[in-house]
């Protein structure tokens, strides 16, 4: 069975990159959300005395620390993540603004 001259497992392989970029934009722009929560709460702990400038010097050192550990392990997922596609790109782009 064909439709617009692709085979089924084409469409199929399509929809499913679209739906993989769909939920890696949604992640991507919750991430995003979540950072900038962290960082308005660190800046009010600041802003009142709670947390203070050497606190958070190492907690930024312990993060850095952790996230090179993580960026270490995304490179491994990136490889299997087909940017070049272009259903994932308009699935990526749809959850970055939707999501």
């Amino acid at each position: 069975m064909e439709v617009f001259g692709l085979t089924l497992t084409q469409v199929i392989s399509i929809i499913g990159l679209f739906v993989l970029g769909l939920l890696v934009g949604i992640l991507i722009r919750r991430l995003i959300g979540v950072a900038l929560v962290l960082l308005a709460i660190v800046i009010l702990a600041m802003a009142l005395g709670y947390l203070s400038p050497s606190t958070l010097v190492s907690l930024l050192h312990y993060a850095g620390y952790t996230m090179s550990i993580a960026y270490s392990k995304v490179q491994q997922f990136t490889v299997a993540i087909p940017y070049s596609s272009l259903a994932f790109i308009i699935g990526l782009i749809i959850g970055l603004i939707k999501g």
